[in-house]
């Protein structure tokens, strides 16, 4: 028989599950505004979702008197998800803890390096799903072929605008988001065709190019801008930066806004707190931080832990441009 848990649920240092992007955006994280997070009550399942092609299936309205209003008929077909755990841990040494008490609260500071270890892998796999050849075959990418930072000859507004174009045709809903990594947001910034585009101010110079000005030039609610970072080199060895979401790719899409998994969007992230606590307030907890006792290396361990799944739901939804910035 196992033995029960002797760990303590730090729920002030927990992220409750609707505060999990604003966690992840605070980090340079897009990945919960990339694939929405949606809150399941089992660890695996099945959820309903009624097909694009039923969504927009013509329908007459026209009611004659004494007749009855046309109803839908919709066929409900399913997303099938399996949450995995995922966690990290960090140490709270005894000696440490008395030698810097008067310097900094070690137990926050550890919590915020556990939580990020988690939001960092979050990130990281829903940029690998993303950013997946085998997912986005034959006319699902386009290759750029003027890479965006060649700022005389990139064309990028023909190239969103033709991206968006062939997701309205495949799938019949407009893009919303654009994701974009900073050095090709950088990229945009100074490229002539959206500088051509965007109204000068008053000291004769051009405006600054923020996310929302690109928004605007390309007919898009959303910029996504992953910032994030991660050391590709093997433990032990010198730092090696690459950024989480790929120099080679970006992406046109339609992603969530609201928490109906029938809404055409990309796809959702499936998250499941079952096993954990509930916050103050009710609220399920997103990343549950813990607290335990190791008396091996005299301290305690805080541990981060979440439980998600990743799904595509509708990949017709996304187009995926390559040889952005080589």
């Amino acid at each position: 028989m196992a033995s029960p848990s002797t760990s303590i649920s730090r729920v002030e240092f927990s992220t409750g599950f609707h505060e999990f992007d604003l966690a992840a955006g605070q980090a340079g994280f897009i990945g919960p505004s990339v694939l929405r997070p949606h809150a399941v009550s089992q660890k695996s399942g099945s959820i309903g979702q009624v097909p694009v092609e039923q969504l927009l299936q013509e329908r007459e309205t026209k009611r004659a008197p004494r007749s009855g209003y046309s109803r839908g008929n919709f066929t409900f077909g399913t997303i099938d998800f399996n949450c995995v755990e995922h966690g990290a841990e960090e140490i709270l040494d005894d000696a440490e803890l008395a030698a810097y008490a008067d310097l900094l609260d070690q137990e926050a500071v550890a919590a915020a390096r556990a939580r990020d270890a988690v939001l960092r892998d979050f990130e990281r796999e829903v940029a690998a799903a993303i950013y997946d050849p085998s997912v986005w075959t034959g006319g699902l990418t386009t290759g750029v072929t003027d890479e965006w930072d060649d700022a005389e000859n990139a064309t990028p507004i023909d190239d969103v605008h033709a991206a968006k174009q062939t997701v309205h045709d495949r799938c019949g809903f407009w893009p919303n988001a654009m994701i974009l990594n900073q050095k090709q947001f950088n990229a945009l910034q100074v490229a002539d065709q959206i500088l051509d585009r965007v109204a000068y101010g008053t000291s004769g110079e051009p405006s600054v190019v923020t996310a929302s000005t690109l928004a605007q030039v390309f007919g898009l609610d959303r910029i996504l801008i992953g910032s994030g970072t991660y050391n590709s080199a093997a433990e032990g060895q010198s730092l090696s930066v690459e950024p989480i979401w790929s120099d080679e790719y970006a992406m046109v899409c339609r992603v969530a806004t609201g928490n109906d998994v029938s809404e055409p969007a990309l796809g959702r992230s499936f998250l499941w707190g079952g096993d954990g606590p509930t916050g103050f307030d009710g609220e399920t907890i997103g990343i549950e931080l813990t607290e335990y006792r190791e008396e091996s290396v005299r301290g305690s361990i805080i541990r981060a832990r979440c439980n998600w799944d990743l799904v595509v739901t509708l990949s017709n939804a996304g187009q995926l441009l390559s040889n952005v910035i080589s």
